[in-house]
């Protein structure tokens, strides 16, 4: 066979990931407060962009004007004439928003799009024109994102926990809990035993002190944990106020020691840390702005909104443009000109499309996590990405981003989107069983089983399966490592000795 060179025509499709692309994949997994930032530099580096909202005489009664163009309406204004992610994908090759394109249930329909859109996002990429998340993240982890971490395995089931997690994102810098409890569990439509069980919960976890309402509770959950909350330390913790005022004998009598005694006890007591939450590093945020507002609106539904008060409005400054087109005959001027106006209309449009996602993506949260709106955190159900995905039609990684650093207030409190989440397994009943609650099982079952009785994983799976969980050895097996729990010989081990 004869080798030489030749010339081949050849057709292939490929994803391109634009840097338009890029900033919009980044601005959806944004919060309204990073937005408003992003924003404020881009109001600075465009000249044509303009914060507010259009007057009321340049704008007929249904909000349309002849003399402005659809791309130069606010987001808000696209998006009561439902004209954005509908009407007007984006187009990947392009990194804009194509009007002509077809907006049917074909291939050219915006379902198509933004499977598209999401594929392109899981691939990953970076821009420099929107920082990354982690760059805007505090340098050490939080008090809360550590005690976030311990919280599954100390929590007796996905109730607990989350409670637990809400009260975690409660407490201050120095890790005490200054609401009061009651109106916590009122919040969350719980009973008052439940929040106490998920605040012990808490104070279990490391840092020893944190979850306190008071110093004095602080110091005496340092001391139980260094096994030296005795009658007479508790004397001392339970009269601080004296240890301030250097009452010194009156001390010594109410704990009932000599002077030695209170010497020991006192440099013990000096040991302890009265603000354990300031070993790490403060959260990014005193506060959580909500991006979603959630209101009952009295006829069996809810209202879903965006919080306006933190997505500032953009508008093209069309009187501007044209002064400037006019007044500068330049070549380059005109193109520079032509791309701050392109920039300026693909900015409001990734917007409008921000918005729309957000809102459809909040709406079906809603749906399906209902119960726990009505009725507290007893009805929260299992709920995966991919059923939300499948439900409006978006890929996962859409859904995923979208749920990232966004915060929904409601008449029970502040909650991440991320908290509606939770895995589950599945059940006899046919309802899925959230897989916390699994762990937690296992770790009662554990706890339970004699010295001379130990549960290997066949036999703790059999003990699921007889209430209800369909779960294999080796799954058991998982979820057991993964709350710390060793296996039958060394929990065999571990129990012959604790009986010496």
């Amino acid at each position: 066979m004869a080798l030489g060179p030749r010339l081949d025509l050849r057709q292939s499709q490929s994803l391109v990931m634009t840097p338009q692309l890029q900033q919009a994949i980044k601005l959806l997994t944004a919060s309204n407060l990073e937005i408003e930032t992003f924003i404020s530099d881009a109001l600075e580096a465009n000249p044509l962009l303009e914060a507010g909202a259009l007057s009321n005489e340049d704008s007929g009664p249904s909000g349309e004007s002849d003399d402005i163009p659809r791309e130069e309406f606010t987001a808000d204004q696209l998006i009561g004439q439902a004209q954005g992610e509908s009407e007007a994908p984006l187009d990947l090759d392009t990194g804009a928003l194509d009007r002509d394109r077809d907006t049917g249930d074909g291939a050219g329909g915006p379902a198509a799009a933004d499977a598209e859109w999401g594929a392109a996002a899981s691939g990953g990429g970076g821009s420099d024109m929107l920082p990354d998340l982690e760059q805007t993240s505090a340098a050490q982890i939080t008090l809360a994102e550590h005690l976030n971490e311990q919280i599954g395995a100390a929590a007796k089931n996905e109730g607990e926990a989350f409670i637990a997690r809400h009260l975690i994102g409660l407490l201050d810098e120095a890790g005490y809990l200054t609401f009061d409890l009651r109106d916590v569990a009122y919040d969350l439509g719980v009973e008052l035993r439940d929040a106490e069980d998920a605040l012990k919960a808490v104070q279990t976890l490391d840092p020893s002190g944190v979850g306190a309402r008071s110093l004095s509770e602080c110091l005496a959950i340092q001391a139980r944990e260094a096994d030296r909350y005795d009658p007479c330390m508790a004397q001392l913790i339970d009269h601080l106020e004296w240890v301030a005022r250097g009452e010194i004998a009156r001390l010594k009598r109410v704990c009932g020691v000599d002077e030695e005694d209170f010497a020991d006890m006192l440099a013990e007591l000096r040991g302890y840390d009265p603000k354990p939450g300031l070993a790490y590093g403060a959260s990014t945020a005193s506060a959580v702005v909500p991006d979603l507002l959630l209101t009952d609106n009295g006829e069996g539904g809810w209202d879903v909104a965006l919080n306006e008060e933190t997505l500032p409005r953009l508008i093209v400054n069309r009187s501007y443009f044209v002064e400037l087109r006019d007044g500068a005959p330049d070549p380059d001027a005109q193109s520079w000109l032509k791309e701050k106006l392109a920039d300026a209309h693909w900015l409001i449009r990734a917007l409008d499309q921000r918005q729309k996602t957000i809102l459809k993506t909040a709406a079906e949260i809603v749906k399906k996590q209902e119960g726990f709106f009505r009725n507290g955190v007893s009805d929260l159900r299992p709920l995966t990405l991919r059923e939300v995905a499948e439900e409006i039609d978006m890929h996962e990684s859409t859904v995923s981003r979208v749920t990232s650093n966004k915060f929904l207030h409601c008449e029970r409190g502040c909650f991440e989107l991320k908290y509606f989440f939770t895995s589950g397994v599945s059940s006899s009943d046919g309802e899925g069983a959230s897989s916390e609650a699994i762990k937690a099982r296992i770790k009662a079952l554990t706890d339970t089983e004699e010295p001379k009785k130990i549960l290997s994983d066949q036999k703790l799976a059999d003990l699921l399966k007889e209430e209800g969980f369909d779960l294999a050895r080796r799954t058991v097996a998982k979820y057991r490592e993964a709350i710390g729990i060793g296996s039958s010989a060394e929990r065999r081990r571990q129990k012959k000795l604790a009986s010496l």
